[in-house]
């Protein structure tokens, strides 16, 4: 395991000179003393140092670096599907296949389906009555560094359990066309 006293200099000042020991990695400005980190990665989540002396005074400033993995690829499985009573009840589930602390919630553009898309969280249960020609939900999952943004399209309840829904490439706002495979189930139903 890692000793957690371990500590990394990124950059020491003294007396107007100063040494960078991450060139390329921490950019210091000596306008207004101010340190730049760049490129992070895993590896960088340690303590690191920022020294500064001027004479017999000297100031360390301790810095925990958050790194985040970025938000890949999204995707939107349907859960469960059923209609009954005159209304479709639908579960969805939203994933992204990579990154850190990653937050899930979803909204539409369409405003008559803002509020029934509306929700915090990677699942989504919505009920809305089958005249509906067509609902449209996005989920944003994001972190602090990235976020992806993909669509579900929904134009009629009947389905059959298992797999994926078709989902958009994450810098689209609509769904792709369904493959064969799924044109078929979906003719099936």
């Amino acid at each position: 395991t890692e000793d957690p006293q371990r500590k990394l200099v990124l950059l020491k000042y003294l007396d107007g000179n100063y040494t960078n020991y991450m060139p390329g990695r921490a950019r210091f400005h000596m306008v207004d003393f101010s340190l730049e980190i760049l490129n992070t990665s895993r590896e960088d989540r340690q303590l690191h140092e920022y020294i500064a002396s001027k004479g017999p005074e000297e100031k360390v400033w301790q810095i925990q670096l958050e790194v985040y993995e970025p938000v890949s690829h999204a995707s939107i499985q349907v859960l469960g599907r059923a209609s009954a009573n005159g209304s479709c009840t639908i579960t969805l589930n939203c994933t992204a296949e990579r990154g850190d602390n990653v937050s899930y919630s979803w909204g539409s553009w369409d405003t008559s389906t803002l509020g029934l898309c509306s929700h915090n969280g990677s699942l989504l249960h919505l009920s809305y009555p089958l005249q509906n020609a067509s609902i449209a939900c996005a989920c944003t999952a994001s972190n602090p560094v990235s976020r992806r943004v993909v669509t579900f399209n929904s134009s009629t309840c009947s389905y059959e359990q298992g797999g994926k829904f078709p989902v958009a490439h994450p810098a689209l706002s609509s769904l792709s066309v369904p493959t064969r495979a799924l044109q078929e189930t979906f003719l099936r139903c």
